[in-house]
């Protein structure tokens, strides 16, 4: 069977995820599970949508995608030992890079396990359960549907909208949808899911505000889509300001004190976490967190092994970080001298002695209080959308058209996240202050390739400058002093083909297109 039909028909059940001590991602033994039997009481309908949240679901592109496109080809990371990752970096990325791959499948694999959560519970749902419950299911489902398909446009622009599984087999070959109706897809299960889903739920389980939250980010880059001159599109920024500003002003979700404290797994579903992936231990390959195979030694690994080579910080990077800003720059990738106690806290802590990401690095099985987390099943349950996230959507929302504001909304949510960070409270922003401190506060959590992209819908040279511009190597650090690794050796300055337009949309993997070469042709409406 060709790969794409492969990766689209995949029932609802493909996914497990063993062992997990948290309660709402326990489950039965599945080998009884039938359509026939199943989708009759809520609780048949919240273990099917807790499947949507992590295991082999969400695995291939949590490992093998989420960081190498959102960091590693906007400039944040560097990686030198892996050819199809130096491609991201120098922007000589062809059909056969294996981490567009992996993107297509892993984000595809999303969106049909939520197609079969979604068609099972419309089908087979007893009417015995309450209405609410199901449109709640529901509304779940089409969440987590949406940001699997934000992240496919955002990455390759028109790809096919696939909402029945089953219309495959008679239909196997598929026509790209315009981005415009699949970004119009997106906003619509968004909406539905903001209508649906409850202001509360137990920790890790989307709400309102996730779904409200996410649906400004839409709407912000929706605003920008088929613009130019850097003006975007005033209904849809009010949209924006709309969604975002209810979760600011109305969810009562608050910041969480420490920035540190994010990226630790005693933290996890804190109330600054809007949408995270859930993670058990103990699981098999690309069914749990691999994400700490890019830690920088196994004395801070579980069980003390499978450390690989370290995704490190570039010097580009690095130069964003004032002194001041030492609380979110230590807790984002370490610098040779920092002492982390809570990584290997037995054998008396960590003391870094190169440069190497921090984020996602969170420790031993010890450490965590998790007997059976191995190298390819930490426990850290990464956020995808968190508030401090929404706060910048909201203050780039009231920006929207002008230069510079001072609006006291947009400066409240944007010091918010600033104060948080122990830095000094702003009076005026622009989109260049905007773009910084989104940059830094969400670096190494995927998200900087998609502020670039939504930049590019409206003012692609400022886009394709800013990438320009960025020193994307190594450098070694001594005594409070960062150097640039020369040119001539390893991750010093690399031939790097100058952006533009075209960089900014991905070219579909070659075995896709192969598969079916419908994918090749110029994009159809949907609606």
């Amino acid at each position: 069977m060709k790969s794409f039909n492969k990766i689209v028909i995949l029932i609802l059940f493909a996914a497990t995820i063993a062992g997990c001590s948290k309660s709402f991602l326990d489950r039965p033994s599945q080998s009884q599970i039938s359509s026939d039997n199943f989708y009759q009481t809520k609780a048949d309908l919240r273990l099917a949508t807790a499947n949507l949240y992590g295991g082999a679901t969400w695995g291939n592109w949590n490992y093998s995608a989420y960081l190498q496109l959102g960091d590693i080809l906007s400039g944040n990371l560097y990686y030198s030992w892996f050819g199809d990752y130096i491609q991201l970096a120098t922007r000589t990325i062809t059909a056969q890079n294996s981490v567009l791959q992996s993107a297509w499948t892993g984000l595809f694999n999303t969106v049909a396990q939520c197609n079969s959560t979604i068609n099972g519970i419309e089908q087979y749902g007893s009417p015995n359960i309450a209405v609410s419950d199901k449109n709640a299911a529901l509304g779940e489902a089409r969440f987590i549907r949406a940001m699997a398909y934000y992240n496919l446009a955002i990455l390759f622009g028109a790809v096919p909208i696939i909402e029945d599984n089953s219309k495959l087999i008679k239909n196997p070959l598929l026509n790209r949808n315009i981005l415009s109706d699949v970004y119009k897809f997106i906003a619509n299960d968004l909406t539905y899911a903001a209508q649906n889903l409850p202001a509360t739920d137990v920790a890790g389980r989307v709400t309102t505000w996730s779904a409200q939250g996410m649906l400004g980010k839409v709407y912000l880059t929706m605003a920008g889509l088929g613009q130019s001159g850097g003006i975007r599109n005033v209904a849809y920024l009010d949209s924006a300001k709309k969604y975002a500003g209810n979760v600011c002003k109305n969810s009562g979700l608050t910041l969480l004190p420490n920035y540190a404290n994010l990226f630790k797994t005693q933290y996890n579903n804190n109330q600054e976490s809007l949408f995270a992936l859930q993670w058990a231990p103990g699981v098999g390959w690309l069914d749990g967190n691999m994400l700490q195979h890019y830690s920088p030694s196994n004395d801070i690994m579980p069980q003390q092994t499978g450390a690989w080579t370290p995704l490190a910080p570039t010097y580009a990077l690095y130069e964003l970080y004032s002194a001041q800003d030492s609380v979110r720059r230590k807790a984002t990738f370490m610098l040779p001298g920092d002492y982390y106690p809570e990584l290997n806290a037995a054998g008396g802590g960590y003391t870094a002695t190169g440069a190497a990401m921090k984020k996602h690095i969170v420790g031993t099985d010890k450490d965590n209080n998790s007997p059976t987390m191995d190298q390819n099943s930490s426990i850290e349950d990464n956020a995808l959308l968190r508030l401090a996230d929404v706060y910048l959507i909201y203050a780039e929302a009231i920006l929207g058209n002008n230069a510079t504001t001072s609006d006291p909304d947009a400066l409240t949510y944007f010091n918010k996240v600033r104060i948080r960070a122990g830095l000094d409270p702003v009076t005026v922003i622009n989109m260049d202050s905007i773009m910084k401190e989104r940059r830094v506060e969400l670096a190494l959590e995927g998200q900087y390739w998609t502020d670039l992209v939504r930049l590019s819908y409206y003012n692609p040279q400022k886009a394709i400058d800013m990438l320009n511009a960025q020193q994307n190597i190594t450098f070694s650090y001594a005594n409070g002093v960062a150097t640039p690794t020369p040119a001539g050796s390893a991750g010093g300055p690399i031939d790097i083909v100058p952006a533009t337009i075209s960089n900014f949309t991905l070219p579909l993997p070659a075995s896709e297109v192969t598969s079916d070469p419908k994918l090749d042709e110029a994009p159809v409406p949907y609606y």
